[in-house]
C-alpha cells in the first residue's frame, strides 16, 4: 500500500473542505494541487477529484439536516410551502444538471487542466469585484422565502459557469443572486442547498462511468477497478473533506455578515498570476 499516495489524498481532501464553499473554486484548486503534489493524471484522479467533493457536500446535508427534514415532511402531509420549497429547488438545480450531463465528457477534456482554471480564475475575479460594487447594493432580498421559481432558475442558470473548473460553484451562484436582488447571505445559503443534489448526481456519474470504464477493460465491480490503495486513498480523501467543510460552512456564513468578497476576488487573481509564473517556468504542466 503506497501511505505517500494516501497522505497525498488527505491533504487534498483538506484542500477541497477549506475551498468548497469559498468563491475561489474548489475543482480549481485540486487540480492545481494535484499537479503540484505529483498525482496522476488518469481517470481514477478525474473521478477522485469529483467524488471527493462529495464528502464537503454532505457537511451541508449535516449543518441544514433540520431545515431539510421539516420540508421533507411537509412534503408528505401536504403543505404547499414544502411543495414550493421543492419545486424552486428542483428549477434551481436543473440548469447545471442538463448542462453538466451532456458536456461532461467536453468539460473533463478541454477545461480540467491548468490553464483553464486560470483563466476562469481571472475571468470570475472581475465579475465578483464588477458585480459585487454595482449590484450587491441593490439587494432587496434576504430570505429564502423571496426565491420565486423565475429567481431560481435565474441563479440556476448562473450556476452553469460553475461547470468551468476554476470558476466556483459558490462565486456563479452568489453573483448569480447578486443579478436578481438577493443579499450575499441568502445567495450562499441557496448556493448551499443547490450543491447538494448537483454533487450527488455529479459524484454518482463519475463514479459509474469509472467503474464501466474499468469494466471494460477487464475488471469486474469495486475490488477489481480499484487498488487497495485507491480505496483507502479516496475514502480518507472523503472524510477528511467533509470534517473540514464542517467547519469551514459555518465561518464562511459568519464571514459574510460584516465582510465583502472582494478580498476573495483579488485572492483568484494572485494565484492565476502564481500560475502562470509556475507554468511559464516549467515546475507545473
Amino acid at each position: 500500500m503506497d501511505i505517500v499516495f494516501i497522505l497525498k489524498a488527505i491533504l487534498l481532501g483538506i484542500i477541497e473542505g477549506l475551498t468548497e464553499f469559498l468563491p475561489i473554486s474548489s475543482t480549481g484548486h485540486l487540480i492545481i494541487f494535484g499537479q503540484i503534489l505529483g498525482m496522476p493524471d488518469n481517470e481514477y484522479m478525474k473521478m477522485f477529484d469529483v467524488v471527493v467533493q462529495l464528502g464537503a457536500i454532505l457537511a451541508v446535508l449535516v449543518l441544514f439536516w433540520k431545515r431539510i427534514t421539516t420540508q421533507l415532511k411537509g412534503l408528505l402531509r401536504g403543505r404547499p410551502t414544502a411543495w414550493r420549497f421543492v419545486w424552486i429547488w428542483f428549477l434551481g438545480c436543473l440548469p447545471a444538471t442538463v448542462v453538466g450531463f451532456f458536456c461532461h465528457d467536453l468539460i473533463k477534456k478541454y477545461l480540467m487542466n491548468i490553464p483553464g482554471v486560470v483563466a476562469a480564475l481571472l475571468v470570475g475575479a472581475i465579475l465578483m469585484l464588477f458585480l459585487e460594487k454595482f449590484l450587491a447594493p441593490r439587494a432587496k432580498y434576504s430570505e429564502l422565502e423571496d426565491v420565486t421559481p423565475l429567481r431560481s432558475l435565474t441563479v440556476g442558470t448562473a450556476q452553469v459557469l460553475s461547470l468551468w473548473p476554476g470558476m466556483s460553484r459558490s462565486a456563479s451562484t452568489i453573483m448569480g443572486g447578486w443579478a436578481i436582488g438577493m443579499n450575499t447571505a441568502l445567495a450562499a445559503e441557496f448556493s448551499f442547498f443547490l450543491a447538494i443534489p448537483i454533487m450527488f448526481g455529479a459524484s454518482g456519474y463519475s463514479l459509474f462511468k469509472f467503474l464501466r470504464s474499468a469494466s471494460a477493460g477487464g475488471g469486474v465491480g469495486l475490488v477489481t477497478a480499484f487498488s487497495a490503495t485507491e480505496i483507502v486513498a479516496l475514502v480518507l480523501g472523503f472524510i477528511t473533506a467533509f470534517a473540514v467543510a464542517m467547519l469551514v460552512v459555518e465561518a464562511f456564513m459568519r464571514f459574510l455578515r460584516n465582510h465583502k468578497l472582494a478580498v476573495f476576488a483579488w485572492y483568484r487573481c494572485g494565484l492565476a498570476a502564481v500560475l502562470l509564473l509556475l507554468m511559464f517556468t516549467g515546475v507545473i504542466r
